[in-house]
């Protein structure tokens, strides 16, 4: 979340932003068809959500980039344009995010492994805060390359290739790992989703139902 640790944003802001942002993730995960069967439960992180969503046929990668981030785009533009201006600074919301898949590990104390790492570090590299900073959209978007290998490349469900810019640099456990980033401008122009909420309306939209989230 955008200027989380800003003055203007007391307590009692913070907890409606919070209240914003997890609406707007389950009803952007509805448009891709995951429920509680496919995604475990959020861990929350303060001022951002770590969603895992399991591999599944019923859950396509693909989902998360053609459905997902597009609905929630549309969601936190709708939100931001039904504040009057002078609220902007305290409650206006505007999101990093990231889509990465691997292997993750639970214990008592929360989930764990590489993975998540990586994930993390693309979400909070550089390159990905000034592209939020540089623009007028709510959402910025990072893929990480197994996503991009994986889904964006193939374009699968209408995804444009062109509109991803491997402009994320950073090393993670000893290797070099490079991020795609994104940013949604068709916000404007969507209308509301209309949920998916079977594995039949995934394969029937999806060319790609073999892929799945992670």
């Amino acid at each position: 979340m955008e200027r989380s640790t800003s003055p203007l944003r007391t307590n009692p802001i913070k907890g409606e932003l919070r209240g914003h942002l997890y609406r707007m993730l389950e009803q952007a995960m509805a448009c891709a068809g995951i429920g509680t069967r496919q995604c475990d439960p959020f861990e929350d992180r303060g001022d951002g959500v770590l969603a895992l969503i399991h591999p599944s046929d019923h859950v396509p990668k693909t989902y998360l980039l053609s459905r997902f981030i597009p609905e929630l785009s549309r969601l936190l533009v709708e939100y931001n344009l039904g504040l009057p201006p002078d609220e902007w600074p305290r409650r206006g919301l505007r999101l990093r995010a990231v889509v990465h898949a691997g292997e993750i590990h639970h214990d008592r104390h929360g989930y764990f492994g590489e993975a998540i790492d990586v994930a993390c570090r693309l979400l909070d590299a550089r390159p990905v805060k000034k592209a939020l900073q540089g623009v007028t959209a709510p959402l910025v978007l990072v893929v990480s390359k197994e996503i991009f290998e994986t889904v964006v490349k193939h374009e699968y469900d209408g995804i444009s290739m062109a509109t991803y810019q491997p402009d994320v640099r950073l090393h993670v456990a000893g290797q070099r790992r490079q991020g795609w980033l994104h940013i949604p401008t068709e916000a404007m122009e969507l209308r509301a989703c209309e949920p998916l909420a079977s594995a039949r309306a995934l394969r029937r939209f999806s060319p790609e139902a073999d892929h799945s989230a992670a």
